[in-house]
């Protein structure tokens, strides 16, 4: 038996793989359309969006929702939002490989079932993490990646908090990031 989204994120709701489950609020499960044809995956949730129980929600998700909606014309309940990591690390701290590997699987499943046709991993741990390799977010960015696994194209790009640190080249190069997933989503 095949479970729903909403029975994977129940799952992972009383998930104790990792130290990360010590110390959360709440597991971020992910949000938005359960057949979504955009997918965003991030790091890992902050201390606001462990405090609400939904991803990006802080300065980072206001970025996102602001530049969705202006290069691809799209709001969070039309697309579908996730994390590497659905426990928010100490200190907001980069997730530890045990802790992504726990993850790893919440984050396939979300993939698997949802199916989208287009993510967009924001920032180096998705990036590097669902194209499998050691290249840095500056030098994957502007381009595009099939995942035959998923049967989905991934479009890496900065993470809004990245954005918000580095001004308006990286928000630029964010914005052609978006316009590349919205004309990979075109029929």
């Amino acid at each position: 038996m095949t479970l729903t989204l909403a029975q994977v994120g129940a799952e992972a709701a009383r998930c104790t793989k990792c130290g990360l489950a010590n110390g959360r609020t709440q597991v971020v499960f992910g949000m938005g359309s359960p057949d979504a044809d955009l997918m965003f995956v991030g790091e890992g949730p902050g201390a606001e969006e462990d405090k609400q129980g939904l991803p990006f929600v802080g300065r980072s998700g206001k970025l996102l929702d602001r530049l969705m909606a202006e290069e691809i014309g799209m709001t969070r309940d039309q697309c579908y939002i996730a994390n590497v990591v659905k426990c928010r690390p100490p200190d907001n701290r980069d997730p530890k490989p045990e802790e992504v590997a726990a993850c790893r699987p919440w984050l396939e499943s979300q993939i698997r079932l949802i199916a989208p046709r287009v993510i967009v991993s924001l920032g180096n741990f998705s990036s590097k993490l669902l194209l499998d390799t050691t290249t840095g977010i500056t030098k994957l960015r502007g381009q595009s990646y099939p995942l035959p696994d998923a049967d989905a194209v991934l479009i890496p790009t900065f993470h809004p908090a990245a954005v918000l640190r580095g001004g308006g080249l990286q928000e630029a190069q964010m914005r052609s990031d978006l316009v590349r997933a919205r004309l990979a989503m075109a029929p």
